[in-house]
């Protein structure tokens, strides 16, 4: 009686069980964000590994460091990156043993910057960070932008989200921003193996753990152990890895980079290849569709920013005759004249558009002569020396005119005026010197030799991508291509793309249901429309996503959209054939077969795999799966980054050394 009875056996691990989670807690090492970082939208992928690394550390502050590679014109000296990093710039000239603070670094160099890491509570849990400011300075920045490319990937969008009251659909100039750039401090059982800084070093392309590993001077082992990865996983651009440090980093004195055109196993070989190389390269990370400009920090930034703020157009728009006065039929707003525009797209138009007399528009392309005819009812015309183009068009065409009129991106023909005559309306548009992409893979409409190279079509696929991701994020409403072809995709004299063709564009409205919107009316061309939208009259921006891929297909392979199969009297889709290239066995040999044969070897093979990846990507079935387009954007960017410091010499060798070496 009142006696105790003592605990039974099978009790013990249950009380053992929370000091056993605090010790390995205590133990644990850093996640690797694992691309995770590129899904803003995404809340499945909000998580702690997006949102910093976790306080398991002895310490909850200490020295720590951060690389970033110099960006000029803005962050190339000591004083710019402390600046951007919120570290001290004395520091970094010292550690990267630079003459001044304000010495200019070379573009791309790898800086080491010491900062203080410390440990932060935030809604979801405690994370290391250094916390910077940052200050948006041009319209169209987003916490993406900011994180992946300004700070290049030190940060990621879901950290800022968290950590900052505003919106990211209400970020404006000015707002003053906090950036959590990622650290973290050693682990009871770094510190028992001697480690004393974690150094958070930016992976890039031609990475691999053991390049990474020898650099540093540390033990793969550890490398992977600090970043709880196996050798079996893969690591991608522009996401930080954790480095173990038992000493202070000095100046990192990196290789030669090479063209990133390295053999790396996102592209199948066979087994006796495979066996032959043990190092784990980076995987070019279009399979999770996304990615943040390799045009690397502010470079890029400015390249997709500040382009918006003053776009040059390539061709200069066509001049309006001299004291042109508005012809009777232009002047008469409420009679048959009009009856092509609406009442209202008439009054928005005539605010910032150019009102063409048909007399002088008759004399400026030949009256519409066979001889003057581009294709269709298009026309070239020239106004006082300057080339353009004529569109006469029946039926209203003021939503086209209303969208094209606010338009000002580089990628998107310019819509300089307009006259309406007898019921037809006649837009008249910069001119397009070198035809369009369909001309170019498809027809023989030029009779050269010539061939689009794979730099010009990788910088196609980014002109469009860079075009339709400002129509469906940098524009109020946001708009919808809907007829996206090569035969609206149109190339100026340096064969830079510009979209084309207005005519089904319509906006859409991001809500609940994620901007969704139903039509009865489904219209387009066969081969570029995407499946939801045949099938259910579905149309978000998924669309125009996979309409972008079926190019890409093309650029990669010259074949047309739609092809009559053989003995079967159908048609065999390209968006469908490209799934059985990439899978399987002997995907190198089915990918050189699928490559244009007019490109000759003269491209990167690796290169070619990441674009058709992505191609496959935004062809997927199921609207979801496909990447958005401003993911598409980032890859595309970096994909064209890597093809613009490609040789083809390069190929030649290392083709030249595989074969040598089988």
């Amino acid at each position: 009686m009142g006696r105790l009875k003592p605990w039974p056996k099978f009790y013990l691990p249950f009380m053992l069980l929370p000091f056993l989670l605090l010790i390995g807690f205590a133990q644990a090492q850093q996640s690797y964000v694992d691309n995770q970082q590129l899904a803003c939208e995404d809340p499945t992928k909000d998580n702690n590994i997006t949102r910093g690394y976790l306080c398991n550390g002895e310490q909850r502050s200490c020295q720590s460091y951060i690389t970033f590679r110099s960006e000029p014109p803005f962050y190339n000296t000591a004083v710019s990156i402390a600046y951007l990093l919120g570290a001290e710039a004395m520091q970094i000239s010292s550690l990267n043993k630079l003459s001044a603070d304000v010495s200019p670094i070379t573009a791309k160099s790898m800086v080491v910057v010491p900062v203080n890491c410390s440990c932060f509570s935030g809604g979801n849990g405690s994370y290391y960070q250094h916390n910077a400011s940052y200050t948006i300075k041009f319209d169209g920045e987003t916490y993406f932008s900011i994180s992946n490319d300004t700070y290049q990937g030190l940060t990621t969008c879901q950290a800022m989200e968290a950590q900052n009251p505003i919106n990211f659909r209400e970020l404006k100039v000015g707002n003053e921003l906090t950036v959590p750039l990622r650290c973290a401090c050693p682990t009871v059982r770094q510190t028992q193996g001697g480690v004393k800084y974690l150094l958070s070093y930016l992976v890039t392309w031609g990475d691999s753990i053991s390049a990474i590993a020898e650099t540093f001077g540390v033990d793969e082992k550890s490398l992977l152990d600090a970043n709880e990865l196996t050798e079996q996983d893969l690591i991608f651009p522009f996401t930080p890895l954790l480095v173990p440090l038992s000493k202070e980093p000095t100046k990192i004195e990196l290789p030669q980079a090479s063209p990133p055109s390295v053999p790396s196993p996102q592209i199948p070989t066979d087994p006796v290849e495979e066996s032959k190389s043990s190092k784990k390269w980076v995987f070019i990370g279009v399979g999770i569709g996304a990615g943040f400009l390799l045009l690397l920090g502010l470079a890029g930034f400015l390249f997709c920013f500040c382009r918006r703020q003053a776009r040059p157009i390539a061709s200069p728009p066509p001049k309006p005759p001299s004291q042109v006065k508005p012809s009777s039929d232009s002047a008469n707003y409420t009679g048959n004249s009009w009856s092509s525009i609406s009442s209202q797209g008439v009054r928005y138009a005539i605010e910032s558009l150019t009102l063409y007399r048909f007399e002088d528009l008759g004399a400026a392309a030949g009256n519409f002569s066979e001889s003057n005819r581009i294709k269709g009812s298009v026309y070239q015309g020239s106004f006082q020396g300057d080339a353009a183009a004529v569109k006469v068009i029946k039926g209203d065409v003021s939503s086209e005119i209303n969208l094209l009129k606010k338009i000002n991106h580089t990628n998107i023909i310019r819509l300089s005026g307009f006259c309406v005559h007898e019921g037809n309306t006649y837009l008249v548009y910069e001119f397009a010197d070198k035809g369009s992409v369909s001309d170019w893979l498809h027809s023989n409409k030029f009779q050269t030799s010539f061939t689009l190279s794979w730099k010009q079509r990788v910088q196609i696929a980014y002109d469009i991508a860079d075009a339709l991701n400002y129509l469906h994020n940098y524009i109020n409403p946001p708009y919808v291509h809907k007829n996206l072809k090569t035969s609206n995709i149109l190339l100026d004299v340096n064969f830079r793309a510009k979209i084309a063709n207005f005519g089904l564009a319509r906006t859409f409205e991001d809500n609940d249901e994620g901007g969704l919107q139903l039509t009865r009316h489904v219209v387009g061309t066969q081969g570029y429309m995407a499946p939801e939208y045949i099938e259910n009259g579905v149309i978000t921006p998924k669309l125009d996503v996979f309409a972008l891929g079926v190019i890409i297909l093309e650029l990669l392979s010259g074949r047309q959209a739609a092809n009559a199969e053989k003995n079967s009297g159908g048609e065999e889709l390209l968006a469908a054939s490209i799934e059985g290239v990439l899978e399987g066995d002997n995907v190198r040999e089915k990918l050189k077969n699928f490559i244009d044969p007019s490109l000759r070897p003269e491209y990167p093979l690796d290169l070619a795999f990441s674009m058709a990846q992505l191609a496959k990507n935004c062809v997927a079935h199921d609207l979801n799966a496909r990447p958005s387009m401003s993911e598409v954007l980032v890859t595309l960017s970096k994909i064209l980054s890597s093809s613009l410091d490609w040789d083809p010499s390069d190929e030649f060798q290392r083709s030249t050394s595989l074969g040598s070496a089988r």
